[in-house]
């Protein structure tokens, strides 16, 4: 059991990283903290889990799956009126939440197998519990496959790919990042994961996703991106933009070396966005869809009514940004 401060640190600092594994450890971070809590009634119950829930919220700002998770979870205290009846609620929508995303990423897998054949060449970027879920149920049902993973370059998360590929069984070619324009024609398919979709179907995901996406679109490769439902992004149905993170220059150069360049300033964005247009499927546990229609899934699967993106405006609009 950790603390939501350690849980939020471990979020920043990428020791929990994933959109899904960040929304779980979210989740079991209210669920304990609500355990935990002896609150003397519902106002000051509700008044501590929304100051713990705003803290987990800021730690990994591009990541739609954290506010989503933690919108979920708190609306356990919706329609309470004792301290017991709102900790009852958050607990019971904790744990709703993990076993639902744990079980998403088993459907996910079983729809984006269907649409990886047998002797296929995939290449997938970063680290996506679910686009290597996909793989590895498409190599367990006994399809010949072969997979590209590049490095994923600060954080090299290809690292964590290749380690997990490799202990599946599956035959897998680690490239650099920049080497993928190099193999692109000998790939039959690119499948990604995704840290947020937006209502127009583009996909957040880690830095140069766009690039794969854009060089697959050239080659005529299809692009799949594995992606559960709450990290559709519904504030983007009222045009708020995903805000893109950018992480310490040091996660890039040396800060021993950074300081000897003072003409040099490093830019670290952790994610960029591909557009609609580069992607033929999004694969989510209700099904696989179009980018198109990735309003649907924001109207009919998240919970978000529209009085909420409202308000979520005006009080951006207020605060002048």
């Amino acid at each position: 059991m950790m603390s939501v401060p350690e849980t939020a640190e471990k979020i920043k600092s990428m020791e929990i990283r994933g959109a899904g594994r960040i929304a779980r450890a979210a989740a079991e971070a209210l669920r304990d903290h609500a355990l935990s809590l002896q609150a003397p009634n519902n106002a000051a119950f509700r008044q501590d889990m929304e100051r713990v829930a705003a803290l987990l919220v800021s730690t990994r700002p591009t990541a739609v799956s954290l506010p989503n998770a933690v919108h979920f979870v708190m609306a356990g205290l919706d329609a309470t009126k004792t301290a017991d009846e709102a900790k009852n609620g958050i607990i019971r929508r904790a744990e709703q939440f993990i076993h639902s995303s744990q079980h998403a990423v088993g459907k996910i897998a079983e729809f984006g197998a269907r649409h990886i054949r047998d002797g296929d060449v995939l290449l997938t970027h970063c680290n996506s519990e679910v686009a290597l879920g996909c793989m590895i149920e498409a190599h367990r049902q006994g399809k010949e496959i072969e997979v590209y993973a590049t490095e994923v370059r600060p954080r090299n998360q290809g690292h964590i790919t290749i380690r997990t590929l490799n202990d599946a069984g599956i035959k897998t070619n680690f490239i650099v990042d920049s080497a993928v324009r190099s193999f692109i024609h000998d790939v039959d398919l690119v499948i990604v994961g995704a840290d947020a979709v937006t209502v127009n179907g583009a996909v957040v995901n880690k830095i140069g996703t766009s690039q794969v996406a854009h060089t697959a679109a050239e080659a005529r490769v299809n692009m799949i991106v594995a992606a559960e439902t709450y990290k559709f992004a519904p504030r983007t149905v009222i045009g708020e933009l995903i805000q893109i993170e950018e992480r310490p220059p040091g996660e890039v150069l040396p800060e021993e070396i950074a300081r000897s360049l003072p003409n040099v300033t490093v830019r670290n964005p952790a994610f960029d966005v591909t557009p609609a247009e580069y992607i033929d499927l999004i694969v989510t546990e209700q099904g696989a869809i179009p980018p198109q229609m990735a309003y649907v899934i924001i109207r009919e699967y998240l919970g978000w009514e529209i009085e909420e993106f409202q308000t979520a405006f005006d009080m951006h609009a207020n605060n002048g940004e």
